[in-house]
C-alpha cells in the first residue's frame, strides 16, 4: 500500500495550547480519583504554569478488581476544572462510549491508549465516532514498537476529516529485565518524525519511567531529540494515588524538572558550527559508503559458505560458530568503546541476514 501523507494542522492552529513554545506540557494524575484531588492538584500545576489538565477518567487495567477510574462522574470535575480555573482538559478514549461521554462533557482533547492503538477494530469505531468533529486527538504508540500499526491509527483518524493530530510516545513493553517500565526504543518515533515532518509528539516520560526518579532524564532525552512536549503524571500526593502511584511526581517537581530541561534548537545561522557540522557529516557518509561495501562484501562470503553447505549437506546454522561471533565481538568492541548491547543489536541484523541468504541458497 502506498504511504498516505497525514493533512494536518500546526499546533498553533488548535487552540489547546496557549504558548506553542517548547515545550508544550500536558500534566495531571494518572487517575481522577475524587473531586477533591483532582481540582487541587489541577490548582497547584496552574499557579505552576500548566495550562492543560491530564486525568484518566477510565482507566483500562490489566487485571480486573484494580481501580478503573471513576467514569463519567469524573467528566463534572473536569468541567469544574474549566470552568473555574481556566483550564483545558484531556483524557484517555478507549471505545465508541467514552468518545461520545468526553465530547458530550466539553473535553478538550483526548488520547488513545497504547492498548487501544494496537487494536484496528478500535481505532476504526473511534474514528468514525469523531467524523465532523475538531477535536485534537493524540494518539500513544501500541504496546510493541510496530511503526505501521501505530501510524495506520493516524491514518484511520486523519481519513475521518481529523486534523488536529499527534503522537504520544510512552516506550514499547519489554518481558526482559530493564531499568525503565517501558523501553524507550527512540528509533520508532524518529521513523515517525521521518515520514511526517510536521506531526506534533509528546512524550511520556513518566509511562517509559516507571519511577518518578528517572522522569528528568527522560524528558531530557525528549528534548534532545526535538520532542515537542510531555504529557507528566502529576498527583497533589502521590503515595496514596490509586494508581500508577510510582511513577507520579506532585506539581511542585513537576515544575523543579521542567525548570532544569535543557532545550535545544534544531538549527543555527553560526557559520563556524555549519561549516564544522558539514565536514563532520561528510566524513560520516564516506564511512558508511564504506560500511555498505564491507556488508555487501560479508554477504557475498555469506552466500558461498551457504553453497558449500549446500554441497556437503551441512546445517545453516552453527551455534558454536555464533558464540565465537560474538565473543570476538565483544572483546574487540570493548576496546574500542562500543557497548555490547550495540554490537549484539547490530551483529544479530547481520547473522540473521546471512541465514536468510543461505536459506534461499538451501531451497534453490
Amino acid at each position: 500500500m502506498a504511504a498516505i501523507q497525514l493533512d494536518l494542522l500546526k499546533v498553533s492552529e488548535w487552540g489547546i495550547f496557549s504558548d506553542t513554545k517548547k515545550p508544550l506540557i500536558i500534566a495531571g494524575p494518572c487517575s481522577a480519583e475524587s473531586e477533591q484531588q483532582l481540582f487541587e492538584t489541577a490548582r497547584a500545576l496552574k499557579s505552576n504554569g500548566v495550562n492543560v489538565l491530564r486525568a484518566g477518567i477510565w482507566k483500562p487495567r490489566t487485571r480486573p478488581n484494580c481501580f478503573e477510574g471513576v467514569g463519567a462522574d469524573g467528566l463534572g470535575w473536569m468541567r469544574r476544572v474549566q470552568r473555574e480555573l481556566g483550564m483545558k482538559t484531556s483524557t484517555e478514549v478507549a471505545n465508541v462510549k467514552h468518545v461520545y461521554e468526553a465530547l458530550k462533557a466539553g473535553v478538550d482533547l483526548l488520547w488513545i491508549g497504547a492498548r487501544t492503538t494496537a487494536n484496528p477494530f478500535a481505532m476504526q469505531e473511534i474514528a468514525d465516532a469523531l467524523k465532523g468533529t475538531d477535536i485534537p486527538v493524540l494518539v500513544k504508540n501500541p504496546v510493541n514498537p510496530d511503526v505501521e500499526l501505530w501510524i495506520g491509527a493516524l491514518e484511520r483518524l486523519n481519513m475521518a476529516g481529523l486534523k488536529k493530530i499527534g503522537v504520544i510516545h510512552r516506550g514499547f513493553s519489554t518481558y526482559t529485565k530493564a531499568k525503565y517500565r517501558n523501553i524507550p526504543q527512540w528509533q520508532i518515533p524518529i521513523e515517525i518524525k521521518r515520514r511526517h515532518k510536521d506531526i506534533l509528539m509528546i512524550c511520556d516520560p513518566s509511562h517509559i519511567s516507571g519511577k518518578r526518579e528517572y522522569i528528568q532524564e527522560v524528558s531530557q532525552q525528549a528534548m534532545d531529540l526535538g520532542f515537542d512536549g510531555l504529557i507528566v503524571e502529576s498527583h497533589i500526593c502521590p503515595e496514596i494515588a490509586l494508581s500508577d502511584a510510582a511513577q507520579q511526581v506532585t506539581p511542585s517537581s513537576l515544575s523543579e524538572i521542567l525548570s532544569h530541561l535543557v532545550i535545544r534548537n534544531v538549527e543555527t545561522e553560526d557559520v563556524e558550527y555549519k561549516e564544522n557540522i558539514d565536514e563532520l557529516r561528510a566524513r560520516i557518509d564516506e564511512l558508511d559508503n564504506e560500511l555498505l561495501q564491507i556488508l555487501a562484501d560479508r554477504m557475498k562470503v555469506s552466500a558461498e559458505i551457504g553453497k558449500y553447505k549446500k554441497q556437503n549437506n551441512i546445517t545453516i546454522l552453527q551455534p558454536g560458530r555464533w558464540d565465537k561471533i560474538l565473543e570476538k565481538v565483544f572483546q574487540k568492541g570493548k576496546q574500542n568503546g562500543l557497548s555490547e548491547e550495540f554490537l549484539e543489536k547490530v551483529f544479530k541484523a547481520i547473522h540473521q541476514a546471512s541465514i536468510d541468504r543461505q536459506t534461499e541458497i538451501m531451497n534453490e
